[in-house]
C-alpha cells in the first residue's frame, strides 16, 4: 500500500515537471516583461535602468 502511494506521488511530480517545462503556459508574457538590460520589469512602469520601454 505504501509503495503505491510513493509511486503515484512520483508520477504526479513527473507530470507537474513536464507541465512546468512547457512554454505556452506564460512564457511569452515573461519574455515581454524583460527590459533591454535583461532585468524583469514589475508592473507597467519603466525599467530601473532607464533604457527600457515605459
Amino acid at each position: 500500500m505504501l509503495s503505491k502511494i510513493v509511486i503515484l506521488f512520483l508520477v504526479f511530480m513527473g507530470v507537474l515537471a513536464m507541465f512546468g517545462k512547457l512554454h505556452w503556459l506564460g512564457g511569452k508574457r515573461l519574455t515581454k516583461a524583460k527590459c533591454e538590460c535583461g532585468r524583469y520589469r514589475i508592473g507597467k512602469g519603466p525599467c530601473a535602468c532607464g533604457r527600457g520601454k515605459s
